[in-house]
Formats: C-alpha cells, structure tokens, sequence
C-alpha cells in the first residue's frame, strides 16, 4: 500500500511546494530523500508522478518544527528537489518559501495565532540565518487577502513582513569567503559573497551580455550557461566549498546598470536554469553587493544603505539593507512578500520507498 504523509501546499513569494511537519518524515537522510523524491516527482522534466510543477522553484519542500532554540518558535529545514534528476540538495536555504513558514506554522498549529498580527521568530536551518516574520491574523485566523504586490506573481495578497539577521557566512564561514571582495576566475571578474546564500557574482558585460536579457533568451543561451558554469564550479573550490558540480549552491548572479528606475538590475541562476525572478536569499547577496566596496557591482549603484532596489525578469524587488560602511558589514535586512494557502491533505509515497 502507498504511505500517506499529511501536508500543506503553499506559494511562499514566487515560489510554491509541499510543507511538511519535520515529525511526520523519516529522520534518516538517505530515506527522507526517498519519501520527498516520491512526492515531489523528480526524475521527469514535467514531475508527472508527483506534486511538482516542473520548475526548480516549484519543487521545494519546506519541513518545520518546534524548536528547542531560546526565543525562536520554529525551525525550518529546506530541501531543493531537482526536476529531471532524482536528487535532493539540503545545502542551500529558500527565502521564497520562507515567506510561507510562519502562516503554515500558525496553520500547523506549531504556533498560535494572534488577534491582528502574529510574530513568528524562525530558524533556518540550513544556513543558521534567524528571521523574524509578521503574519495578518485578524481574528485569530491566517488572512491570505490584502494589498501586497509581488511581480512575478498575478494579484494582490496579504503582505509577510520579514526582517533577518545572522545572514553572515552561513554557508562558508565569512561573508568574502575567498577573502577579497573581487577576484579573476577563469578570466572573469567576480564577487564571491556568503549574504543569506553563497554567491558567485559577475558583471553582465563580461559575459557578452547586457543584464537586461529575458528568462527565456538566457536559458536559450547554451554558450553562456558553459562558461558560467565553469567559473561557478572554480568559484566553489575557491570558497572553500569543495566540488559544487552536483550541488545548487553557491548559485550565480549578473548585475548591470538599472533601467527602469530601480538601483541594480540583476539576473539569479539556480544555477542552471535562469529564476524567473530573484531568489529572496539571492536578492540579499546582491544587494549587499551593490554596496560593498570594490566588488563588481561597485559603480553601478549609487547607494550606500536603505532600501536597495533590485530589477528582475519579471519587475522589481526592494531589499532594506541596514550596513556598515568602514569597514563594510551587514548588520540586518529586510522584505515584504506574500504568500498563500493553496491545498492540504495528505500526499501519497509509492509503495516501497518508506515501509
């Protein structure tokens, strides 16, 4: 017989995936592989035999549960479940779906609602980052209805406020991993940054590009996506991250001068797929990019701290960056974003992978 796991599927900003409760899967890593390879669907470009939707920013799979960590209510453990392979990376974190952890606590029951706003402290716990999250809860109750645009995602919801801290070297240890704020790997100019997700960063016209280019013409571009990956993966050794080949992090980011009345403008790789938008961890790392000293974004804006303005494929999104500047250091940043309640029940694990 097939197993059933309860959950709920959530869109967390401009990304989407089953949420689970971190009690209701196996402990043993290799097997909850399995389980989430199972319902998910990875293997299959389109996920026909699971709940995925085809993309890597539909095959996320959020685990939450009560933390043990003084002052924190949750902790949350993400998964990046591939398309076409059948894989399952834990290194990196998602700030998209982050956005949907503290509604789903409070609709998991981890953590009670209260009247008109709820704040939920959360750890993630992959890259040790802690985030404070403000959920609308009129009445006790989760609202998903509001006035909080997201581009990239169609109408309007309740806004998820989101303020973060411990974002420094989660991954490497140290926010320049390779100890210099710009560096020359194989005959490109980068920015390896560790800001809420390590990051390899490049000019846009170092590659032949303008920065401006549309989702579907990058990920046409077969040719960029070769060298990029060769500087990524030398860019991984060099980060002290070993051979970041089969992994998705650290991922790839290009900036260019702004267009359309924002700060930077700014394509996210994950890696080997163009975001449709920018990743909300990746949109930390680049903001703290445009305002750190020397790296590749230096000259291309023209702020020092606040709010940082990033355009992507699909608009806009506004970082709030709270900096130091001698000597440069992220002290804290900030989002608003929305998410939703889209099903629950319970997913269905094929017979076999979890007896």
């Amino acid at each position: 017989m097939q197993r059933a796991i309860p959950y709920h599927f959530f869109r967390g900003g401009t990304s989407r995936g089953p949420v689970f409760n971190r009690a209701d899967l196996p402990e043993d890593r290799e097997r909850l592989s399995d389980v989430l390879i199972g319902a998910v669907g990875a293997g299959h470009p389109l996920n026909i035999d699971g709940i995925g939707g085809g993309a890597a920013v539909t095959t996320k799979v959020v685990m939450l549960s009560p933390s043990e960590v003084p002052g924190i209510d949750v902790d949350y453990f993400f998964a990046q479940v591939a398309v076409e392979e059948r894989a399952v990376d834990y290194a990196p974190t998602c700030g998209n779906m982050l956005v949907a952890v503290a509604p789903a606590a409070i609709e998991m029951g981890l953590v009670p609602a209260q009247d008109g706003e709820t704040p939920v402290s959360i750890r993630a716990v992959n890259t040790g980052a802690t985030v404070r999250a403000v959920v609308q809860t009129p009445g006790g109750a989760v609202t998903y209805a509001g006035d909080q645009v997201v581009d990239g995602v169609p109408g309007t919801a309740a806004p998820v406020t989101l303020a973060f801290s411990n974002v420094v070297g989660g991954s490497t240890g140290q926010m320049l991993p390779t100890g210099s704020a710009r560096d020359r790997i194989e005959g490109v100019e980068v920015t390896c940054l560790d800001v809420a997700m390590p990051m390899v960063i490049a000019q846009a016209e170092d590659f032949g590009l303008t920065g401006h280019e549309t989702r579907a013409a990058l990920d046409e571009n077969s040719a960029f996506f070769a060298r990029m990956e060769a500087v990524r993966r030398a860019a991984g050794a060099a980060m002290g991250m070993g051979d970041v080949s089969k992994s998705v992090v650290p991922k790839f980011g290009l900036v260019a001068q702004a267009r359309a009345g924002g700060d930077l403008a700014v394509r996210y790789f994950m890696p080997w797929k163009t975001h449709p938008t920018v990743a909300v961890t990746g949109a930390q790392c680049l903001a703290a990019c445009a305002l750190m000293p020397g790296s590749v974004a230096d000259g291309l804006c023209d702020k020092t701290g606040g709010i940082v303005t990033l355009e992507h494929p699909m608009g806009q999104l506004d970082v709030l960056m709270e900096v130091t500047r001698d000597p440069f250091a992220v002290r804290s940043t900030g989002l608003t974003r929305s998410a939703r309640l889209i099903a629950r029940g319970e997913v269905m694990i094929p017979e076999g992978v979890w007896p």
